[in-house]
């Protein structure tokens, strides 16, 4: 640590585990780590992105926190700085970014800012979590400091808003609209990074899961269950069919966070695998290393996170893709099947699809004409089991 980050004379009362030098590649997601990656090998990517930043509202939000919110340190919500010092203390951070809390009834986090990250929170949320669950929250926004996240976030703040600028220009808002979508893509990826890096800080899996649940539902932990809460993820992945796969779609698009049941599976999730139990033995990436990292290599975790998720998801959407991926038989039936209801219309073809077990009787037009299919389409039913991959 820096002069810059202070002493850490007031640590919580537990002990937790520090990681020195970890690089953020211990935590990110795959999908999130291999583009950062990227980056970070690309020559000249930071000389871009500073000048960038005289086009980007960086020193405009940087001065309208410091002049109307209230900046955090030992005089101004001390338990707040003890926290932060704490994250940037378990993270081994170089320098604490300052935090500022601003009023606004709607609980929020988030870190900002393109030469030096800042991070926000707002009074909603301070009100609503207790010191563990706040924590985590922090040692989240720490994450995304470690990580450099605070830069892609304020390119998609500046992004967002000049796509309703220019929203009257001919194709102009469909060019960025393109850029904002994938950079949501990337984003949601990275609040599970980050979340990931909440657990290290608060080496509390409870307590980021009551956090999770409390944005979700509010302050009425008398009135959560934590294992009710998750199942509820469960079945949003796997409920309905090919029209619910559809709208998920359309309803994640425009979110730069996941929904909140899916961050707490995949956080729990993420919390039983080797790779966060070796971390906590103090085995994992060093930042030192970072520089040799192998762009390709995570590339390859990327593609086979993705791959993964495809094969091990419940949604019908993503089992139909991993059908065809997989090379499955009479895939013009298949996915005739899946979108019209499987109405057929010869014997010849419903005794196929009953064979390749994929006759399964889709809500949207019914059984259809297969003979055979409905009973095949129960054979599928354990495809959809997590096989726990490690890179989730």
């Amino acid at each position: 640590m820096t002069e810059n980050s202070g002493r850490h004379e007031n640590l919580p009362g537990r002990q937790r585990r520090r990681f020195p030098g970890i690089s953020s590649r211990a935590y990110e997601h795959p999908a999130d780590r291999s583009a950062l990656v990227a980056l970070r090998r690309l020559s000249g990517f930071d000389t871009v992105f500073k000048a960038l930043s005289g086009l980007l509202p960086e020193r405009s939000l940087r001065l309208l926190f410091l002049s109307d919110s209230v900046r955090v340190s030992d005089a101004q919500f001390a338990h707040l700085n003890t926290m932060l010092r704490d994250a940037c203390y378990i993270l081994d951070l170089e320098k604490v970014p300052p935090m500022y809390v601003t009023q606004d009834p709607k609980p929020n986090a988030m870190c900002i800012g393109l030469d030096e990250p800042i991070i926000v929170v707002t009074t909603g949320l301070v009100e609503l979590l207790d010191e563990e669950e706040m924590r985590a929250v922090v040692g989240h926004e720490a994450g995304h400091a470690l990580s450099g996240h605070s830069v892609y976030r304020t390119i998609l703040l500046f992004l967002t808003n000049l796509a309703l600028k220019v929203a009257w220009i001919p194709l102009g808002n469909v060019a960025i609209m393109a850029i904002v979508t994938a950079l949501r893509e990337w984003f949601r990826k990275s609040e599970l990074s980050a979340d990931r890096a909440g657990l290290l800080v608060g080496q509390d899996l409870q307590a980021s899961m009551r956090g999770l649940m409390k944005i979700a539902g509010g302050n009425h932990l008398h009135e959560m269950n934590v294992d009710a809460f998750l199942a509820q993820a469960e079945e949003y992945e796997a409920g309905g069919d090919l029209r619910d796969s559809v709208l998920k779609i359309l309803n994640v698009l425009p979110r730069s966070h996941p929904f909140t049941t899916v961050r707490a599976a995949e956080l729990k999730l993420w919390s039983e695998t080797r790779d966060y139990q070796r971390i906590m033995d103090g085995h994992y990436p060093r930042r030192d290393e970072d520089k040799d990292t192998s762009v390709s290599d995570s590339f390859r975790q990327s593609a086979s996170s993705y791959a993964s998720d495809v094969r091990t998801s419940k949604d019908p959407l993503m089992k139909l893709v991993s059908d065809i991926a997989g090379g499955a038989g009479d895939l013009g039936g298949k996915l005739r099947d899946r979108f019209t209801g499987g109405s057929a219309g010869t014997s010849g073809t419903g005794g196929a699809a009953g064979q390749n077990g994929t006759g399964e009787a889709d809500s949207a037009g019914g059984a259809g004409g297969a003979g055979g299919a409905g009973g095949a389409g129960g054979q599928e039913d354990d495809r959809g089991e997590r096989d726990g991959d490690d890179n989730r």
